[in-house]
C-alpha cells in the first residue's frame, strides 16, 4: 500500500522539480526525447525525399543516348538540358528560403514534392527539346524547396549529439541514389518500347523519366502523415502543438507514455507584447502571434545578415564561397557527362570490334563531324555504361567513410587540401589514360573527392560562421555554386568540341586551384561553435 501512494508522490516531486526550474529550451526539449524508434522511421521514410533532387539534376545524362535522335540534341542542347535544373534552383533559391520560414516544413513538403512529381510526370511526355528544358527548369525550381524544407526537418527532430550525424547520412543516401539511379536506367532504357499513336510517341526514355517522378510523388504522401517540426512550431509561437509533437516522438522513443515526458513547458521564442483585451480573445492571439512572429523572423533575419558583408567575415565568405565554387562545377561537369562518356566509349568499341585505345580517340564520336550531321542511334543495352556509373558512385560512399575516420586525427583543412590535388590528377591523367578499366578508375577517383571535397567545405564553413550567419552564408554559397555549375554545363560541350585536352585540364585546374586557395583557410581544428 505504501508503495502505491509513494510512486505518485515522487511523480508530483518531478513535476514540481520541473516547474521550478522553468521552461525548457528548444534543444534541451528534443534532447530529451532520446534517440531511437522514432529517428530511425524518419530516416527510411525520408529515402524517397533524398533521392528526388538527385534524380532531377542527374536523368538527363542517361536520356541524352535514347533521345539523341527522338530530340534532335545537339552537343550544345545536352549543356543545355544539363544547366537548366540548376538554373531553375537558382531562380527560386530566396523564394523559397522566405516561404519555408512563413508557412513552415511540413505543408511546404507536402505541396513542393507533388509539384515536383506533376512535373516530372510531364517531362516524361516531352516530344520535343523545348518541352523538355522547360519542365527541366521548372523542376529544378520546384524541388529547391521540399528538399530544403526536409534537411530542416530532419535536423528539426534531432539533438546536437546526432544532428551532425544525420547530415553524414543524408550524404551517403545522395550517394547511394547515384548508384540507384543506373541501376533503374539498367533496367529500362534498354527495352524496345517505341509507342505511337498520331503524333505522340512513348520510348523507353519517357518511361524512366515517369517513373523517377514517382520518388517525390511518394514523398508528398509520406510527410502527408508526419507532424510538423516542432522546432518550427516553437519559433511560430505555437509551443502547445510543438510539445504534443516532441511527447509523441519521446513515446515512440522510449515506449511509454506520452504524459511522462519530462519536460512540462517550453520557452516562449517570439514575444507576443499582448494586451490584457487580447488575452481575452484567443483567435485575435493566434492572429497576433503569427503576424509578430512573422515581422520578428523579418528584422531579425536583416539584422543578422549584414555582418556577413563587412569584416571580420567578409574575407572568409568570398574565399569559401570560391573554393566552393571550384570544387561543385568541376564536380558537375563532369559527373553530369560522366554516362556520356562511357557511352562513347562503348560506342568506339562497338565500332572497332571491340578494340580501344586512348580516350581522346574515343571520344571523337561525341562530335558532330564524326557522324556527317545524320543521327546515328547509340546502343544503350551495352551493360558497361551503367555498371560503371554504379561503381564510380560507390566509390564516393567508400570515400565518405575513409574521410571520416580520418578527418578527426588530420583535420579538415589538410583533408580538403589532399582531395583537391588527388582530384586534380585524377582529372588530368583522362586525358592519357587508354582503356576503359583506367578510364572509370580516374573517373571514381575524381568524382569521389570532389563529392567529398565539397561537403568538407560546407562542414568549414559551419565552423567559421556564427549561429547567427551560419544557414544564411551556408544556402548563399550554394547558390553561388549552383550557378558556376549552370556555366559550367553550358562551357563543357564547348570544350569537347575544341579538342580533348581543354575538359580535362579545365576541369582538373579548377579543382587545383580550390586546393591552392584552401590554403588560406583558417584553422577550425577543436574549436567550439560561436
Amino acid at each position: 500500500m505504501s508503495e502505491s501512494i509513494k510512486k505518485p508522490n515522487e511523480l508530483y516531486s518531478l513535476i514540481s522539480i520541473n516547474k521550478a526550474q522553468g521552461p525548457s529550451s528548444f534543444e534541451d526539449a528534443v534532447r530529451k526525447t532520446g534517440f531511437g524508434k522514432f529517428n530511425i522511421m524518419l530516416m527510411v521514410l525520408a529515402f524517397c525525399g533524398i533521392f528526388s533532387p538527385m534524380f532531377e539534376t542527374t536523368t538527363m545524362s542517361y536520356i541524352f543516348a535514347p533521345a539523341k535522335c527522338d530530340l534532335d540534341l545537339s552537343l550544345q542542347d545536352k549543356g543545355y538540358l544539363n544547366s537548366a535544373v540548376f538554373a531553375g534552383m537558382i531562380s527560386s533559391s530566396f523564394i523559397w528560403g522566405f516561404l519555408l520560414d512563413t508557412f513552415g516544413r511540413r505543408r511546404l513538403m507536402i505541396v513542393g514534392y507533388f509539384m515536383d512529381a506533376t512535373v516530372v510526370f510531364l517531362s516524361s511526355l516531352s516530344q520535343n527539346f523545348t518541352m523538355l528544358i522547360i519542365c527541366k527548369f521548372l523542376g529544378g525550381a520546384i524541388i529547391n524547396g521540399p528538399f530544403s524544407a526536409m534537411i530542416a526537418y530532419l535536423s528539426e527532430f534531432h539533438s546536437s549529439k546526432y544532428r551532425s550525424r544525420i547530415q553524414l547520412m543524408n550524404g551517403t543516401l545522395t550517394s547511394l541514389a547515384q548508384i540507384v539511379l543506373p541501376l533503374l536506367a539498367w533496367g529500362i532504357l534498354p527495352l524496345p518500347i517505341h509507342w505511337t499513336s498520331h503524333n505522340f510517341t512513348l520510348n523507353s526514355w519517357n518511361i524512366f523519366l515517369m517513373l523517377t517522378g514517382l520518388a517525390p510523388f511518394i514523398s508528398g504522401i509520406i510527410f502527408f502523415f508526419l507532424p510538423e517540426s516542432p522546432k518550427y512550431l516553437m519559433t511560430s509561437g505555437e509551443n502547445e502543438k510543438a510539445m504534443e509533437v516532441l511527447q509523441t516522438v519521446y513515446s515512440w522513443n522510449t515506449g511509454k507514455p506520452p504524459e511522462t515526458y519530462p519536460i512540462k513547458e517550453l520557452i516562449q521564442e517570439i514575444p507576443s507584447n499582448k494586451t490584457e483585451e487580447e488575452e481575452d480573445d484567443e483567435d485575435d492571439v493566434a492572429s497576433v502571434i503569427d503576424h509578430k512572429s512573422k515581422l520578428y523572423a523579418v528584422n531579425e533575419g536583416l539584422q543578422n545578415f549584414a555582418p556577413l558583408f563587412r569584416s571580420p567575415y567578409l574575407g572568409n565568405f568570398l574565399l569559401i564561397a570560391v573554393i566552393e565554387v571550384m570544387f561543385l562545377t568541376s564536380l558537375n561537369m563532369l559527373r553530369l557527362w560522366m554516362p556520356q562518356l562511357f557511352q562513347a566509349l562503348e560506342d568506339y568499341k562497338m565500332g572497332h570490334n571491340g578494340s580501344t585505345t586512348d580516350l581522346c580517340t574515343m571520344l571523337e564520336v561525341l562530335k558532330p563531324s564524326a557522324t556527317n550531321g545524320t543521327c546515328v542511334a547509340q546502343n544503350v543495352s551495352k551493360s558497361s555504361v551503367y555498371i560503371n556509373s554504379m561503381l564510380v558512385s560507390s566509390l564516393s560512399i567508400s570515400c565518405y567513410i575513409l574521410t571520416a575516420s580520418v578527418i578527426v586525427r588530420v583535420g579538415k583543412k589538410k583533408v580538403l587540401i589532399c582531395l583537391a590535388f588527388v582530384g586534380a590528377i585524377s582529372c588530368m591523367s583522362l586525358y592519357i589514360a587508354k582503356g576503359t578499366v583506367l578510364t572509370t578508375v580516374l573517373t571514381s577517383v575524381f568524382v569521389s573527392c570532389g563529392n567529398v571535397g565539397s561537403n568538407v567545405v560546407l562542414a568549414i564553413t559551419v565552423d567559421v560562421f556564427p549561429t547567427t550567419l551560419r544557414a544564411f552564408t551556408v544556402s548563399l554559397i550554394m547558390a553561388i555554386a549552383r550557378l558556376g555549375i549552370t556555366c559550367g554545363n553550358l562551357i563543357f560541350p564547348m570544350l569537347l568540341k575544341a579538342g580533348c585536352a581543354p575538359p580535362f585540364f579545365v576541369v582538373g585546374g579548377a579543382v587545383a586551384v580550390g586546393g591552392i586557395l584552401s590554403f588560406l583557410l583558417p584553422n577550425t581544428e577543436n574549436r567550439a561553435l560561436q
